[in-house]
């Protein structure tokens, strides 16, 4: 790697906060490997509970394709629900209890989804880079693709070795009305941390789902530990560089003076603070959607 790779912040840098992705950027992770071991421990569970793990499976991919296709006046986990109980019906002839399938759901993610990631080894410089960071007084941001429900989340900043109550918001399925790589993902989360786009960084390991980003106005950080590049884009024209480089570009940064940002609460939506439904991000934004399978998009 050249220098310009490797010492990526020659000039100062200025930021009102920082946003971070999580699956192939803070935490290690082969995503084939890592999906083969979920639905396995999914379905084990579904059928320790009774229920048929096809029809689970089926009703569960269905739920996650819709949150990349919805309206924005609902958030993702609402529109999951709608298209999980609907395939359910379709697959079954019966309605689903909604109640027991939550608490199957609850219970998989609180005692079995951390057996899909016991084979990972975190990096150590993910908790390096993430405290170096809030040390210097910059709001953090944890802005992962909002699929999966907090608890999940939580768990895998546990396998990265990252302390979770650094982040001042934590993206999820519960509060997020958008997904990657819609440009209105990042204009919800502007809107909420209150950031001019150009003071503000993503960090990411994706040149789709992150670097869309460069089209709200932000800057990025393209880690290539785990670089996912599927649309062959020219890395050269951003800031990258290994995760253990991107520590020494933190490093370099002076520390943060600016009280732009808000702390918010993790679990704020942006359906609080606008009633219609993020009417302040333009129309258009939401015309990109995930790739057909979802299980491609973490």
């Amino acid at each position: 790697m050249n220098d310009a790779c490797a010492q990526p912040a020659q000039t100062a840098v200025f930021y009102d906060a920082i946003f971070f992705d999580l699956d192939g950027t803070l935490l290690p992770m082969d995503v084939p490997d890592f999906l083969e071991r979920y639905y396995f421990h999914l379905g084990v569970l579904a059928r320790e509970r009774g229920f048929d793990a096809s029809v689970m499976t089926e009703a569960l991919n269905e739920g996650m394709r819709v949150m990349g296709d919805h309206e924005p006046d609902i958030t993702n986990i609402e529109a999951f629900w709608g298209m999980f109980e609907r395939r359910f019906y379709e697959l079954e002839g019966t309605w689903a209890d909604r109640q027991a399938i939550e608490e199957f759901f609850d219970e998989f993610y609180r005692t079995r989804f951390d057996l899909a990631g016991e084979h990972i080894v975190a990096d150590p410089s993910a908790q390096r880079a993430v405290s170096t960071l809030a040390a210097k007084g910059y709001p953090l941001y944890l802005t992962t693709m909002p699929l999966f429900p907090r608890e999940a989340v939580l768990a895998r900043l546990r396998w990265a070795k990252v302390d979770a109550g650094l982040f001042a918001r934590i993206t999820s399925c519960e509060n997020s009305t958008a997904v990657k790589p819609q440009v209105a993902y990042y204009y919800e989360n502007l809107f909420i941390a209150q950031t001019e786009p150009a003071r503000t960084l993503m960090v990411g390991n994706n040149t789709l789902d992150d670097l869309v980003c460069l089209n709200a106005g932000m800057d990025a950080y393209l880690v290539t530990d785990h670089l996912i590049n599927t649309n062959g884009y020219n890395i050269d024209s951003v800031k990258h560089g290994t995760l253990a480089q991107f520590c020494a570009f933190a490093e370099s940064l002076p520390p943060c003076t600016s009280t732009t940002a808000l702390a918010g609460d993790p679990m704020r939506s942006p359906l609080e603070d606008d009633s219609a439904g993020v009417a302040w991000a333009r129309s258009g934004d939401r015309n990109l959607h995930p790739h057909a399978d979802w299980e491609d998009t973490l």
